[in-house]
């Protein structure tokens, strides 16, 4: 697999990553010349490669760290089992920041920008903390947050994880039904909400959502009100404000914890039933973003790092943890495409942010929309563009190495909820390759098997973990025995993780992902991933998005492959587009790619993150009742689903 080199590393030796492989060197006595011999090293020895970067880390603890590894079994593998720490004190030490360098800038469509020093964090965190202790939280309580993307959601989350409260957050955009599907399983003692927020120029108010959501959770004993929308607002009855949370000081202490001890739970989409509610440990999380931090993406206190997130988004926790390695959070909330699409980017220039992370649908957008980000602002302090959330073709690479400096990094990354981590990423020795993802991300023993579970390079196959993260998940919240966790990573592959992604690994060590390998497509027994077909087909600049799925067939035909189609404003899809369609696919891709049917509709579901979901409209076409195929109230846009109700009734 031949692929163009569209970065190459600067050779300054002086990135965390090689400054980590020369004291391996010297401390361990192995040689680790470049990412490749490091990477292997990280897999081939996993105990030896994780306990070296705790001791580099050198954070606050109790106990010991030896033995690292005491089980090496997936699942039930044990971490660190004699050591104590808490991730809100490894967060708060905020390397290299003095007490007065700002730590936080929040922007924010309902409110002024916000910043936080970090003695301002250290006291907020403090004061919530006070505030937590005098509401009768204790070690082990669940504490909510229904709240954006805002400091006063990241204080209450270090408040709860200082005392060992376990903290679970959705954003305030999110149905009432999805929130209660997700918290009722928790049962959150305090809430946090606020009273609504604005999306652009539109205020949304919140308030009656909130009193549903406060109603179906009995375990609730206090909410806890932050005027958001409407900064004069009182507390609703029986509610106490945010200030009078945060009244009191005290002092800024901290449990320590066991290495798996609960830190938050996040949860999955929820698009095909009853949400996952996944439990992260403090050790695991700790380690894991300070590495992928750190190493992978070389942020210390000179950079300024944003991701665009919202609350309900697995990158939220991940922005946030930036504070761990002395980084400057970026925090935004609102909408990204107000007043127009330029936002974002005039955004990086006024606060010279370095690292710029978003999601590949929104660089895609941007190229289609012909959007030319470095003449919209000042873009010199960028030196790092970060995509997740879907697979980005080479059209994106391309489109950023067009429009950017050629010194920024492209850093497409692939993980997931389940991790909260990437278990495919970018690192700043390793070349940007068109179309492809960087490397595998260290201490991630990840490959792809083909069907009979065999190894394989060069062509489509499951991603699978072959060893132990720490940040796997401790395990599901109310899964007394673990089958809910065995069933949904280790069933096909025993003792080995099966993700649920196609990708392809090359000699280079790179990736591609081509999509959800549980929304695979067939055809004469080739399988086919979906972003390929997204690739080119959005390419076309009468396509606002698109959507593929194979029907098989029960006899064992070839079974009918459905394109789905949103046009942009003035477009419809009459018999040229139909044709120019099926050619640009043809010769871009193959025969085999050219679908059987192809039909417009209003727009495709999403999730409140943004991906696309191929998987309940494939069971709507299949006559499974909508409810029961998506749970609407964790979607984007809901309304589209009875397109593809109408097409099944139709067909």
């Amino acid at each position: 697999m031949a692929a163009d080199v569209l970065w190459n590393p600067p050779l300054t030796g002086d990135t965390a990553i090689e400054r980590f492989a020369r004291w391996v060197s010297r401390t361990r006595g192995i040689d680790l010349p470049d990412y490749e011999a490091l990477w292997r090293w990280s897999v081939e020895d996993v105990a030896g490669f994780w306990g070296a970067w705790f001791e580099r880390l050198d954070l606050p603890h109790d106990g010991e760290p030896e033995p690292v590894l005491a089980d090496a079994s997936m699942p039930g593998a044990v971490w660190f089992p004699r050591l104590a720490l808490n991730y809100a004190e490894a967060m708060l030490r905020m390397p290299g920041r003095a007490d007065d360098d700002v730590v936080i800038i929040a922007r924010s469509q309902s409110r002024d920008e916000v910043t936080v020093t970090a003695a301002e964090l250290r006291d907020q965190v403090a004061r919530a903390r006070r505030g937590l202790l005098d509401l009768g939280v204790r070690r082990g309580d669940r504490v909510a947050a229904y709240a954006p993307n805002i400091p006063e959601t990241l204080v209450l989350m270090l408040a709860a994880a200082s005392i060992g409260a376990i903290f679970s957050s959705c954003a305030p955009e999110f149905g009432t039904q999805s929130v209660i599907d997700r918290w009722r399983q928790i049962e959150p003692v305090v809430l946090l909400a606020v009273d609504g927020y604005r999306y652009g120029d539109k205020g949304i108010d919140r308030r009656e959502q909130v009193g549903e959501i406060n109603a179906a959770l009995p375990s609730v004993r206090t909410v806890v009100w932050l005027p958001y929308l409407d900064p004069a607002a009182s507390p609703p009855e029986g509610a106490i404000g945010w200030s009078e949370l945060t009244a009191r000081t005290g002092p800024l202490e901290f449990e320590r914890l066991e290495f798996a001890s609960p830190l938050y739970v996040l949860f999955s989409s929820g698009t095909t039933g009853l949400p996952k509610p996944i439990v992260h440990g403090h050790g695991g999380i700790t380690i894991e973003h300070l590495k992928a931090l750190s190493l992978q993406s070389d942020l210390g206190p000179t950079d300024r790092f944003f991701w665009f997130s919202t609350t309900g988004w697995m990158m939220w926790n991940y922005l946030v943890s930036g504070i761990g390695v002395g980084a400057t959070i970026v925090m935004v909330d609102g909408n990204p495409a107000h007043p127009d699409l330029a936002m974002l980017w005039r955004l990086a220039g006024e606060l010279g942010i370095t690292y710029f992370g978003t999601s590949a649908p929104f660089l895609l957008q941007c190229r289609k929309e012909g959007l030319h980000p470095a003449r919209e602002a000042d873009l010199s302090a960028l030196r790092a563009i970060g995509s997740t959330g879907a697979p980005l073709p080479e059209a994106g690479f391309r489109w950023v190495y067009d429009e950017f400096d050629p010194s920024v990094q492209l850093c497409s990354v692939s993980g997931g909820t389940d991790t909260c981590a990437a278990f495919v990423a970018s690192a700043p020795t390793v070349p940007v390759y068109a179309g492809e993802i960087s490397c595998r991300a260290l201490g991630a023993d990840v490959d792809a098997f083909d069907e009979a579970g065999a190894s394989v390079r060069g062509q489509l196959g499951e991603l699978v973990i072959k060893q132990p993260m720490p940040s796997m998940p401790v395990g599901f919240w109310g899964d007394e025995d673990g089958s809910r966790y065995r069933a949904s990573y280790f069933e096909d592959y025993p003792g080995v993780w099966r993700h649920g992604d196609w990708i392809t690994i090359t000699d280079r060590g790179s990736c591609v992902i081509t999509g959800r390998s549980d929304a695979t497509l067939n055809r004469g027994g080739v399988r086919l991933g979906t972003s390929e077909f997204y690739a080119v087909v959005e390419s076309l600049p009468e396509i606002a998005d698109s959507i593929v799925v194979h029907l098989e067939d029960p006899e064992g035909g070839p079974g009918r492959l459905l394109l789905f189609v949103a046009l942009t404003e003035g477009h419809t899809l009459d018999e040229a587009l139909t044709r120019r369609i099926a050619s640009e696919l043809r010769t871009k891709l193959s025969p085999r790619h050219v679908p059987d049917e192809i039909h417009q509709v209003r727009g495709m579901p999403r999730t409140l993150s943004g991906k696309k979901l191929e998987v309940p409209v494939k069971k709507i076409l299949r006559g499974t009742p909508v409810d029961e195929a998506a749970s609407k109230g964790a979607l984007q846009n809901p309304e589209v689903l009875d397109d593809f109700v109408g097409f099944a009734e139709r067909s």
